[in-house]
């Protein structure tokens, strides 16, 4: 059987095996920026799983722009070699490795989640101890439990838009294959473009085109270090609750598609509340993906509560976005693109997984195991168990 979910896509020189993203999801996992053993372990079981394209998470291209002193970093040199070990793996199980590069503004220096997620009055800065200054667009704190930040220079701006080329230079010697920049859900590119965040007077705020000119200038520098033949992703808030509007995604799309964005990664929410609420509406951020796709004319990735294979493959066959990524619904089943396979009916499905994997689970399948996992009302499975050799 053939179906959108399991399509290949080429995206300008690098080839995905389908259309299953792991979406970048932050760990808090980090020392001092640097990887641990943890990032390892936790990417595998997603690249084994059969996801096409697996990314690592917010990963910050400034130690002032860390979430909490544990997140991953990019601004060293030094961090390149470790990450090389994470995309041969990646790679090594036939899946496209992708990083996402960020900074958050205002709302760095907090716990993690589990701890309470307080912004810290004071901390060690995460990469020598260094004073860890707050920097944001305007002197305005995210919210009233948030510390106000020193509005950033123009030589701040242009510090930060040459960490953010320096980082995808460093991921590309990593040996990443994709780049995205974090541009939602209340970080610093988002401060920027929201009308409330940014009260800037100067060619950085005020109109529309000036408070996108940040993002604009990160895909620039980055597009400058990154090569021509690899494709550059932008994960966007297409609405907010304070002021950013689809009508704005759309037209920031159009712009970053010029500038060599190639796919728009459609979030939502983050200005002054939680990016991920709780939301009873499966793929509640489907349609801002479908309204950017069409309207700016832009490969979309549809993201937020998509747990189904049916509902996959309906978001991509109706021509609603070109890929959809996946978070908590792959934390609870890291395998979830080899089950929407075999839910899916596509031909070989086993082939999605390496062969120490695919090899037993395709001999499970037709030696009869799956229908010894039927049981009756009693618990006592309804067909003995086939005896099957090496």
């Amino acid at each position: 059987m053939t179906t959108h979910l399991f399509s290949p896509l080429q995206l300008r020189g690098v080839r995905l095996k389908n259309r299953i993203v792991l979406s970048p999801m932050l760990t808090y996992s980090a020392t001092n920026g640097r990887l641990t053993e943890w990032h390892l372990a936790h990417l595998a079981k997603f690249a084994v799983g059969g996801v096409g394209l697996v990314f690592m998470e917010s990963t910050k291209v400034d130690p002032r722009g860390c979430s909490t002193p544990k997140d991953l970093g990019l601004w060293k040199d030094e961090f390149v070699a470790p990450m090389q070990r994470i995309t041969s793996m990646i790679h090594g199980s036939g899946a496209v490795a992708g990083i996402q590069l960020a900074h958050s503004g205002r709302k760095a220096r907090c716990e993690p989640p589990w701890e309470g997620r307080h912004q810290l009055l004071e901390f060690p800065g995460v990469d020598h101890g260094e004073p860890w200054e707050l920097i944001g667009p305007s002197a305005l704190a995210h919210g009233p439990e948030y510390f106000v930040p020193r509005a950033m220079t123009r030589a701040d701006i242009q510090q930060v838009v040459h960490a953010w080329g320096k980082a995808a230079q460093r991921a590309l010697r990593a040996g990443f294959d994709v780049v995205e920049i974090h541009g939602a859900h209340g970080y610093l590119l988002h401060q920027f473009l929201s009308p409330t965040a940014n009260r800037r007077s100067d060619e950085y705020g005020g109109s529309l085109p000036n408070r996108m000119r940040l993002a604009i200038e990160v895909v620039e520098e980055v597009r400058r270090h990154w090569p021509a033949d690899k494709p550059l992703f932008f994960r966007a808030s297409a609405v907010d609750d304070d002021g950013w509007s689809l009508e704005d995604s759309v037209a920031l799309a159009s712009v970053l598609k010029a500038k060599g964005v190639d796919v728009f990664d459609c979030s939502s929410g983050g200005m002054n509340t939680p990016a991920v609420r709780d939301r009873p509406v499966l793929g509640y951020q489907v349609p801002y993906a479908e309204r950017i796709r069409f309207d700016a004319d832009v490969m979309t990735m549809a993201v937020g509560l998509i747990v189904h294979a049916g509902q996959a493959e309906e978001i991509l066959a109706s021509g609603k976005a070109d890929l959809v990524a996946i978070g908590r619904e792959l934390l609870h089943n890291p395998h979830w693109a080899l089950d929407a396979a075999v839910a899916l009916g596509i031909r070989d499905p086993y082939g999605l997984v390496p062969p120490q994997y695919g090899y037993w689970l395709e001999k499970r399948a037709k030696g009869g195991f799956d229908r010894c996992l039927s049981t009756g009302t009693d618990g006592v499975p309804t067909h003995p168990a086939p005896v099957l050799s090496d």
